[in-house]
């Protein structure tokens, strides 16, 4: 057996506001969205996020996942100039002695998002 993709899918009560927070700030598009549902699908290059309202068999209070969210990018200069003055930041950019320059920030529902760029090919 090969497993082929990973598609995350994110739990919100939000799923309108979630599909702008991703499509304002990263650069996500929104595939699909069937509103009746609460469902959505997000693309941004080879990276696919769903949302989903909740459904009945799954216990849900508020979204929480005991991870993060971890996206390589070749410019991470240039995302964290364009959000950090927009979002609630967890940790701001710094290199890291594991050879990554990276920060985090927060989306709208609570998630934690990190950005990292590995050093050797960082013109930093």
């Amino acid at each position: 057996m090969k497993l082929e993709a990973l598609t995350p899918i994110l739990y919100t009560e939000e799923v309108e506001a979630t599909i702008k927070f991703y499509t304002t700030y990263f650069n996500f598009v929104c595939n699909s969205y069937d509103e009746n549902i609460g469902w959505a699908s997000l693309s941004s290059g080879n990276i696919e996020l769903m949302l989903s309202k909740p459904n009945t068999h799954i216990a849900f209070t508020k979204p929480n996942f005991t991870g993060s969210f971890y996206f390589k990018t070749k410019d991470v200069d240039a995302l964290w100039n364009t959000v950090k003055d927009k979002l609630n930041i967890c940790y701001p950019l710094e290199n890291f002695d594991y050879g990554m320059r990276e920060f985090a920030v927060y989306d709208n529902n609570g998630y934690l998002l990190q950005f990292g760029q590995e050093l050797n090919n960082s013109s930093i």
